[in-house]
């Protein structure tokens, strides 16, 4: 099957290109990649996808997955090898060795899992934390001498400073010589947030090898999903977040927030998802008082996604006041356009100027709580006509700008440029 991306110069990609995933994280794990990896197969092309056992985000092997495999399996259309890692369990030196740990069994599936008699087109990379995914991706760059591209989702070493897990110069400097290292093996960065752009070219990356491939509303969110096949949720107006609970989400603001409000019964705060701080907020809450207010749901599957946002009056995202947050661009944000619900943000930067432009809802600055708790308060008490339009515009928006196929298509022309044999090598400063 051929398929002809738009844009890029109308080249068409070659149908059957051989590509390489590269990613830490997969299916069964919630992440975009897979969806990514989804519309390569259904655009005709053999994909294989090297990861490693999934414990994303509980810290645990999910339910089938362990030490022993499988070690091999299908999904989406796609040939999945998984190689052995060291689950994230809790805490910082156990994470460290989650991330080392699969830079060595990801090399070793490159030199011995992927077997002989193999050849690819090209080798894809996501890279959402932790950056040493590019090792193991570069030695199977130069192993089937196939150009690489790197899509970040999280620069590094900047994301380690931000969420403090890092405070040692001389390591962040080392992490930079790693990153630095890591993009001069690249044909094409592709970066997730236009405003990454600057940050990697200071890293040695030629403009023109730079492109923009922002998330995209996924596949599962588009179909229905039956409220009846949901928990019970309160009643009330429902200020639903939805994804992963950890130190840059900044649930203390939010509970800072939740606490101000306790004086309206009616406005309940639904969490979905789970994470490393996910116990913490749930502690936090009962010695706050707001068992009435806020309530966990504990993760879902991504079907489920469209009914909990059908089900809320609002949707909720929020990071943490960094430099590095206000330069990214929450995946969870297009989502939430795609939902056609009000967004309430509490974030600086691109992703606070996307829901004000969109006029998908209100932005408040990162770390406001006494912001946030206002504008919950002054979208409770909004009429519905003004909520649903807040909805239709945020949809509007991502139809436009974020809608699957539009920002694939873009995948699909870089592919076909990057596997050209007379395209231009990559260039680096």
């Amino acid at each position: 099957m051929s398929h002809s991306p738009g844009g890029a110069g109308g080249e068409t990609l070659r149908p059957g290109l051989r590509v390489l995933v590269v990613t830490q994280y997969f299916w069964p794990e919630n992440f975009r990649i897979n969806d990514l990896v989804a519309s390569l197969t259904e655009r005709g092309h053999e994909v294989v996808v090297l990861t490693g056992q999934p414990n994303y985000p509980s810290g645990d092997f999910h339910p089938g997955y362990g030490w022993s495999g499988p070690s091999a399996e299908r999904h989406a259309g796609a040939e999945v090898l998984r190689v052995p890692l060291l689950p994230r369990k809790k805490g910082s030196i156990r994470l460290a060795l989650n991330y080392l740990s699969f830079v060595v069994t990801g090399c070793w599936g490159v030199l011995f899992r992927l077997g002989r008699g193999r050849a690819f087109d090209a080798v894809f990379v996501f890279q959402t934390s932790p950056i040493t995914v590019g090792i193991p991706a570069a030695l199977a760059a130069w192993k089937y001498r196939a150009p690489m591209l790197f899509w970040v989702l999280d620069l590094w070493p900047q994301s380690l400073a931000a969420v403090g897990a890092v405070r040692s110069e001389w390591v962040l400097r080392r992490v930079d010589t790693l990153v630095r290292w890591v993009y001069r093996r690249c044909r094409l960065v592709l970066v997730s947030s236009k405003t990454f752009a600057p940050e990697v070219q200071q890293r040695g990356v030629a403009a023109e090898n730079i492109r923009y491939f922002p998330n995209w509303g996924e596949a599962g969110l588009n179909a229905p999903s039956p409220a009846a096949g949901l928990p019970r949720l309160p009643d009330g107006f429902l200020v639903l977040y939805g994804g992963n609970i950890g130190a840059a989400q900044d649930f203390p603001a939010i509970l800072d927030a939740a606490e101000r409000l306790k004086s309206r019964s009616e406005i309940k705060w639904v969490i979905v998802g789970d994470g490393r701080l996910a116990q913490w907020a749930k502690e936090e809450v009962q010695i706050r008082g707001l068992g009435d207010a806020v309530v966990f749901l504990g993760q879902h599957p991504l079907s489920a996604m469209p009914g909990f946002f059908d089900a809320a009056s609002a949707l909720l995202l929020s990071l943490r006041p960094d430099p590095l947050f206000s330069i990214t661009v929450p995946g969870k944000l297009q989502s939430y356009l795609a939902g056609g619900k009000p967004v309430l943000a509490m974030l600086d930067g691109e992703g606070a100027r996307i829901v004000d432009d969109s006029e998908a809802g209100i932005s408040c600055r990162a770390g406001d709580s006494a912001a946030l708790a206002a504008a919950v308060e002054r979208m409770a008490d909004m009429p519905a006509a003004e909520l649903e339009q807040m909805g239709r515009n945020g949809k509007a928006y991502f139809d436009m700008n974020f809608a699957r196929d539009r920002v694939l298509d873009r995948l699909d022309a870089w592919l076909a440029e990057v596997t050209d044999k007379t395209a231009a090598p990559a260039r680096t400063k």
